[in-house]
């Protein structure tokens, strides 16, 4: 009895196991479904830009973008070249031209010369290697309280020099080199502007500034947010910012306001023209996908994309500004220019002169 019992369990075992599954509805079967390609775009944290724009260039690249913001320019970039055996992703976006000559001396880029590189002008090509691909660029300039310059009956400066003057004394705020970008740029806006040699050089023009009570803080946001008279509770009219400021102050006003507050110095040698570049990390397992998204990076779709994103201008010269850009942002026609290599080569050195003479 038990033997027959038994055999009965295990035919009934068998023919269970034999009965066939229902097959998977097509739209389920993992055979029929395209793999998706990941493509990783490294960057600063300040990269951004629409979803329905990045969405856009996925359909039509067949790959789902990974961001990986980093910290700021420099932070990103160090783990960037640590991690160059092993590379963290296939792009790099954010070095910019007051790092690109370190980012090039580490060879961790491939060269790619895109096509729409005919849509750059020659000014902002500034890697003849093709690693560093222009994105966009911004002017470090001052901005100012337009109302606290009314109603002190005072005119906004018009060069750098005036800012040294009694009528300006204690009215600058500004960023430390050491441990800003616009404080960098501002930095080398009075090198190239004054140079290192001659009658007065720029570290005469930082004495007077000490001497005028320039306040020094740390970083862009506490300058701007803290400091400066027209955003904050702050006393000072005046501070290091950029050219792109003035709009930003339109698109972000709760409640909205028909002009900004504050307008930008422009003049020539008063503002620092900073670049931002892409480039395809050396030993990337995609070429294919991060040439593809260089090229839409330059397209007008993205680079139109870029204004009211990150507040900085296009690259591509066939990309439309949006009106408040138009009305508000003034883009200097002579920006004060350092090379690559010579921010390079004298950084360290230019900023530890600069804390001699400012801060101690």
């Amino acid at each position: 009895m038990t033997k027959n019992i038994l055999f009965l369990m295990i035919m009934f075992l068998l023919v269970s196991c034999s009965v066939e599954m229902p097959a998977p509805d097509d739209s389920q079967s993992l055979d029929t479904a395209e793999p998706v390609t990941e493509l990783t775009l490294m960057s600063h944290d300040s990269f951004a830009i629409s979803e329905d724009v990045l969405s856009e260039f996925e359909k039509m690249a067949g790959v789902r973008i990974v961001l990986l913001p980093a910290g700021d320019t420099g932070a990103a970039l160090n783990q960037a070249i640590l991690a160059k055996d092993n590379p963290l992703a296939d792009l790099f976006f954010g070095v910019d031209n007051t790092f690109m000559s370190r980012a090039l001396a580490e060879d961790i880029f491939e060269p790619y010369q895109s096509a729409s590189l005919d849509l750059v002008p020659d000014s902002l090509e500034l890697d003849e290697t093709y690693r560093l691909i222009p994105v966009d660029y911004g002017d470090v300039c001052l901005n100012y309280d337009i109302d606290w310059f009314v109603k002190n009956e005072l005119n906004p400066p018009t060069t750098l020099t005036d800012l040294t003057q009694p009528p300006y004394e204690s009215l600058t705020v500004v960023e430390n080199p050491a441990t800003s970008s616009p404080g960098l740029a501002f930095l080398l806006t009075t090198i190239a502007t004054f140079g290192e040699e001659g009658e007065y050089t720029y570290l005469d023009f930082w004495r007077d500034m000490r001497q005028n009570d320039v306040m020094v803080v740390d970083g862009w946001e506490e300058a701007y947010f803290g400091q400066f008279s027209a955003t904050s509770d702050g006393e000072r009219p005046l501070v290091v910012s950029y050219a792109s400021s003035p709009p930003a102050e339109v698109v972000f006003a709760d409640p909205p306001v028909d002009r900004p507050p504050t307008a930008s110095v422009t003049a020539p040698d008063t503002c620092f023209r900073q670049v931002e570049f892409v480039g395809i990390l050396r030993g990337t397992q995609n070429r294919d996908g991060a040439e593809k998204l260089i090229d839409f990076m330059l397209s007008k779709r993205f680079q139109e994309d870029i204004p009211l994103n990150m507040f900085v201008f296009p690259a591509n010269q066939e990309a439309e500004l949006p009106d408040v850009f138009l009305e508000w942002a003034d883009i200097p026609n002579e920006p004060a220019m350092v090379s690559p290599e010579e921010i390079d080569a004298h950084r360290e050195e230019w900023i530890e002169a600069w804390t001699d003479v400012v801060l101690r």
